[in-house]
């Protein structure tokens, strides 16, 4: 019996020195993980998407209201452009900043859809429109230099930043008005060190709009900052409850100093595909072809020829999809407004919501007391089962995001269990 207790308390000591050693390990490789890489934060919509995969990998029925992805199927003439391509052996490198005629067809969608002119050199077609913002951060920004982001904003525009070394300068716009920035909230934000206003409208997160009126006060106020670039992401273009689109880049004072970022993955649900592009002043997108030829080179051959089907053919798949999450958008409006304590905006554009959860902070379920949106979207996941994203992701403390890129059911049944988890709340 003795010889036993030994040999226990014998490998005890040996996987004690084995964990030691092992955080000693961590320790000193972490050391050779860059400062730039240490610094960025991870991305909380996918942290939280993995969170919810785990519990349902557990058997748990969880309603994942995280992720912004359409839930609809790439329309079938899309895909069959693909597969055409692929047996005619599209599978070859293409130019960096992707096919001739990929990038024609971006300049004619350009010109017909928001009677802008731009010449195919003025396309690059990269990875997704997260490489495309990315390079024109990397591609533009010093560091030092101030990029004005009106919050709340997506969770990555400022980590792309901090990549760049730049700085970022928050303009904080509540539900109280709309999400949307002033222009004596824009003037007063700039410094001579600013470099960078960027925008998003259709939002992520908030779903808000920019009218052109409110577009063309933004712009009015960078016609005094003739060294001031602007950055649009206009991934959400189509996704647009308000009748008609406005791009800042419609307006002379700023039109050659605006870049424009979009692409195919929610008009059309292609996320997977990866497919985004700039349209810009010819001098950057030759500095964001020069970055991209360095670390990725062109985006996938067949996903192009994908791309290029969605911009030439039919394009009545969108005006279906923009119904169904117009439809959605007043469904969880609707309910989401029964539900006591929570603040929210009428969505114009996107597929999210973004409600003002602070009056529950302070309240307690049981030993579980609410402290912040953290605790609320934890709360609602392992309580109501339902994922969502805490707003400080989205630098707006005190809110969290739901995406009704889901079923009419899957909304209506998780803002019962959302009401319902919320009011135990005391």
């Amino acid at each position: 019996m003795a010889g036993n207790v030994d040999l226990i308390f014998l490998i005890a000591f040996f996987v004690l020195i084995l964990q030691a050693e092992r955080t000693n390990i961590n320790k000193t490789f972490m050391e050779h993980i860059s400062q730039r890489i240490q610094a960025l934060s991870p991305s909380a919509t996918l942290a939280m998407s993995q969170k919810s995969n785990e519990l349902k990998a557990q058997g748990v029925d969880v309603i994942n209201m995280s992720v912004g992805e359409p839930d609809f199927h790439t329309p079938e003439h899309i895909k069959e452009a693909a597969k055409k391509a692929i047996d005619e052996n599209f599978t070859f490198y293409t130019p960096v900043p992707g096919y001739m005629s990929l990038r024609k067809a971006i300049a004619a969608k350009m010109k017909n859809e928001n009677n802008l002119d731009f010449a195919p050199e003025q396309i690059v077609v990269s990875g997704g429109a997260k490489q495309s913002l990315c390079n024109v951060i990397l591609a533009t920004i010093n560091p030092g230099d101030e990029v004005i982001i009106p919050t709340p904003a997506w969770v990555s525009y400022v980590e792309m930043v901090k990549l760049a070394e730049g700085v970022t300068v928050q303009v904080p716009a509540g539900v109280e008005q709309n999400f949307k920035i002033t222009p004596a909230q824009l003037e007063a934000a700039i410094t001579p060190k600013t470099r960078m206003v960027l925008l998003c409208s259709p939002s992520n997160p908030t779903g808000s709009v920019y009218s052109r009126e409110e577009l063309k006060g933004l712009a009015d106020v960078l016609a005094k900052y003739p060294e001031v670039l602007v950055l649009s992401d206009e991934i959400y273009e189509h996704i647009n409850f308000t009748g008609s689109f406005a791009s800042i880049s419609e307006f002379e004072a700023v039109k050659d100093r605006t870049i424009i970022v979009n692409g195919v993955s929610k008009a059309y649900a292609m996320t997977g595909w990866r497919i985004g592009f700039i349209a810009a002043p010819l001098w950057v997108a030759k500095a964001a072809n020069k970055l991209q030829g360095q670390y990725t080179s062109n985006p996938s051959s067949i996903a192009q020829k994908a791309a290029e089907a969605a911009y030439l053919g039919p394009q009545d798949c969108i005006e279906e999809m923009r119904q169904a999450f117009q439809r959605r958008r007043d469904l969880i409006v609707s309910l989401l407004k029964e539900i006591p304590g929570l603040r929210i905006n009428h969505p114009e554009g996107a597929f999210y919501i973004f409600p003002e959860v602070s009056a529950y902070f302070g309240k307690k379920y049981g030993d579980r007391e609410i402290k912040d949106a953290n605790d609320v979207a934890m709360y609602l996941l392992e309580e109501a089962h339902v994922a969502t994203v805490n707003g400080d992701a989205f630098c707006a403390p005190g809110y969290i995001r739901l995406s009704y890129a889901t079923s009419d059911d899957n909304i209506r049944e998780a803002c019962r269990r959302i009401a319902e988890a919320l009011a135990k709340l005391k």
